[in-house]
């Protein structure tokens, strides 16, 4: 395969679960924002459900690892 392709398809991974966790946490972030200003013990919680949608940015960066990987085999041959 061409390696170009894969490092386009690397920087697709990365990009668009990015752009899914900003928007994931756009929403989640306001809420995490208002609990806490509501009751302050709320904020560990918001924390946490702030930190949950940042794990689809490190899906989609071991996936983009891996294909770097497939890139520097296919680059040998």
């Amino acid at each position: 395969m061409d390696p170009g392709l894969i490092a386009i398809g690397a920087g697709l991974a990365i990009g668009i679960a990015g752009l899914g966790t900003g928007i994931a946490q756009q929403g989640t972030g306001a809420a995490a924002v208002g609990a806490t200003a509501e009751d302050p013990k709320m904020f560990g919680k918001g924390i946490l459900f702030m930190v949950l949608p940042e794990t689809i940015v490190l899906f989609g960066f071991v996936i983009a690892f891996l294909l770097m990987g497939q890139m520097d085999a296919h680059a040998g041959t």
